[in-house]
C-alpha cells in the first residue's frame, strides 16, 4: 500500500531528549508534509511539541502546516496547526481523583525504592492533564545525566511495577530514559495511532512509524505490535538520513 502518513516519536527520534529539532529535521518535516500527512506522537505534553518542533519549523504554507498532526501524551490529546495557531481536536483528561492517586502512589513508591532524588533539574512530578509523569531527575535534566541514571532501565522498570500494583485501574508504563507515565487504562502509542486513523480516515496499513524504542521493552513497541509498518532509528541524525532516502519514493 502507498504511504499516506508518516508518524514519529519525538525525543531521541526527531531531537535529543527535551531539545529543539535541528534545522535539517525541520526542513525535512516540511518537505514530507508537502507530500503526505505527518504526525508526531509522544508521551510529552503539548508545550514540548511547541518548543521542540512547531516553533522551529521553517516557513511553510498554511496547507502544508495543516498536514502536521500533534499527539501529546500518547494520543490522549490531539491538535492540528491552522492559520490561527494550534487547534484542539480533543483532550481526554484524568479526573481529580485519578490524578491524586497517581501522584501519591508514584511519589511514595519512588521514595520507598530510593529513587526520589534530592537534586534535580526542575519538578520530578508533572500533571499533563491526561497523563501524570514522573521524571527522576526533573523535566529539564541534561541528556548525559539522564542516560547515566538508569542505563539498563532496571530502576525505572522496578518503579513502574510497584506503582502499577498500587493503582491497577490506571495504566503505568515506562516513558523516556528516566520517566514513568500514568494514564487511563489502554493508553499507549498504539492507542494514539488508532485515534489518528479515526481522525484522518487513513488506514493503519497506509501509515509508517519512525521511532527509537521499538524493542519489546520500549515505549514505541505497541505501534509495531499493532501491525503498523515501522522503521527503527538511533537518533535524529539517523532519522534525517532515512527521510533523505524516503522522500524521493513518495
Amino acid at each position: 500500500m502507498p504511504t499516506r502518513l508518516v508518524a514519529f516519536d519525538l525525543d531521541d527520534t526527531l531531537a535529543p531528549s527535551k531539545a529543539a529539532i535541528d534545522p535539517r529535521i525541520g526542513a525535512l518535516l516540511v518537505a514530507l508534509a508537502e507530500k503526505v500527512e505527518v504526525a508526531i506522537i509522544s508521551g510529552g505534553q503539548l508545550a514540548q511539541f511547541e518548543t521542540q518542533v512547531v516553533d522551529r519549523l521553517p516557513a511553510a504554507s498554511a496547507a502544508v502546516r495543516s498536514r502536521i498532526h500533534l499527539l501529546p501524551t500518547c494520543g490522549t490529546q490531539y491538535y492540528r496547526i491552522d492559520e490561527d495557531g494550534i487547534r484542539t481536536v480533543y483532550a481526554h483528561t484524568l479526573s481529580d481523583d485519578e490524578k491524586a492517586r497517581a501522584l501519591g502512589a508514584v511519589e511514595e513508591e519512588a521514595r520507598r525504592l530510593g529513587l526520589w532524588e534530592s537534586e534535580t533539574w526542575g519538578p520530578i512530578l508533572e500533571d499533563r492533564g491526561s497523563q501524570i509523569t514522573f521524571s527522576a531527575l526533573g523535566q529539564r535534566a541534561p541528556l548525559g545525566a539522564k542516560l547515566a541514571w538508569d542505563p539498563t532501565g532496571e530502576r525505572k522498570n522496578a518503579l513502574r511495577a510497584a506503582v502499577a500494583a498500587r493503582i491497577p485501574d490506571l495504566e503505568v508504563r515506562s516513558g523516556g530514559s528516566t520517566s514513568v507515565d500514568i494514564t487511563h487504562r489502554g493508553i499507549d502509542k498504539a492507542y494514539g495511532m488508532q485515534r489518528l486513523a479515526e481522525q484522518t480516515g487513513i488506514p493503519l496499513d497506509e501509515m509508517l512509524f519512525v521511532g527509537d524504542r521499538l524493542d519489546p521493552d520500549g515505549n514505541d513497541y505497541p505501534v509495531l505490535a499493532l501491525g503498523v509498518a515501522c522503521h527503527a532509528v538511533t537518533g535524529w541524525e539517523d532519522t534525517a538520513a532515512f527521510l533523505d532516502d524516503l522522500l524521493p519514493t513518495l
